[in-house]
């Protein structure tokens, strides 16, 4: 695979046609270069992606969303990182296996998506056995998720927003149910229901991320039963409450806040009564610790 789709760049729904070999930006303000800002192994992903060893994670530069309550907003917006090559990038896939850990874990990687699987390709060549992890913000083209059959083992997608308004209002982009959507069964095509090793450790498979933002319950509640509706319980699903104001969501005023235990208790009853698979994050007081430390970038 070349990277000539890159000189009318339709990778994302946003399908800025621009030419990103001649490092004219579209709306993500990537260009033709892999840029990333952290590879480390990480242990706050969910237990069946981390373990013990921890998850061995790329978190890419720039994003094609702007959520206003990003908690990795210097790196998606702020666009902080370092750039490499497609070789240097196979080689970090290496050394994080080497270093013990289950899995190559691809985070935002959407923008990237045809580096990648040059990436991929080099390093299974050089001994990468451990699955790929694609994890993303939903907000993909369904078509260019077909690129990636093949390449991916797990795909890890937010379900953000079952409204397209609140994707737009919160977010900055259009029709993200939609997208989200027919991405996610895409990527269930692709991978089907989550397959286990003897440890518990996820080989293969399909889990879908929601964090709950405060008062926005029905939206969760809407994104949830879409979920059990289209997959009964043939994937997991990992409700997440970690969030708390940051970067511009400070300023907003029905997201400035945390969840409060009543909103808590409510879409935990919601999930009991629904009867999914998967996990559901504890209400905590420093959910501020799950947010990588960018300052240290380990490759």
């Amino acid at each position: 695979m070349k990277l000539e789709e890159l000189k009318e760049c339709k990778l994302c729904p946003h399908k800025c046609k621009v030419n990103r070999l001649e490092n004219i930006l579209g709306k993500c303000k990537i260009g033709k270069e892999i840029k990333i800002a952290l590879a480390s192994l990480h242990y706050y992903e969910e237990p069946c992606i981390s373990g013990k060893n921890g998850s061995g994670t790329v978190f890419f530069t720039g994003c094609n969303m702007n959520c206003k309550f990003c908690q990795n907003y210097k790196i998606s917006q702020e666009r902080k990182g370092k750039k490499i090559t497609i070789k240097e990038l196979a080689n970090i896939f290496i050394k994080l296996q080497n270093m013990g850990a289950n899995n190559i874990n691809l985070v935002t990687g959407v923008m990237y998506i045809l580096q990648i699987i040059e990436a991929i390709k080099i390093a299974r060549k050089n001994g990468l056995k451990v699955p790929i992890v694609y994890n993303s913000s939903g907000y993909e083209n369904p078509e260019s998720l077909k690129l990636l059959n093949g390449y991916i083992d797990v795909y890890l997608p937010d379900f953000k927003y079952y409204y397209d308004e609140l994707g737009k209002e919160l977010s900055g982009v259009m029709n993200y149910s939609s997208y989200a959507k027919n991405s996610i069964l895409e990527m269930y095509r692709q991978v089907g229901s989550p397959k286990l090793d003897e440890n518990g450790i996820i080989k293969k498979g399909l889990i879908i991320r929601h964090l709950v933002l405060p008062n926005h319950i029905q939206n969760s509640k809407m994104a949830l039963k879409w979920i059990k509706k289209t997959f009964n319980k043939n994937v997991f699903v990992s409700v997440m409450a970690q969030y708390f104001p940051t970067n511009k969501a400070k300023q907003v005023q029905d997201i400035n806040r945390k969840l409060t235990t009543d909103e808590y208790e409510e879409i935990k009853k919601f999930i009991s009564n629904l009867d999914i698979n998967g996990y559901m994050q504890d209400l905590e007081e420093n959910e501020e610790r799950y947010v990588p430390d960018f300052e240290k970038m380990v490759f």
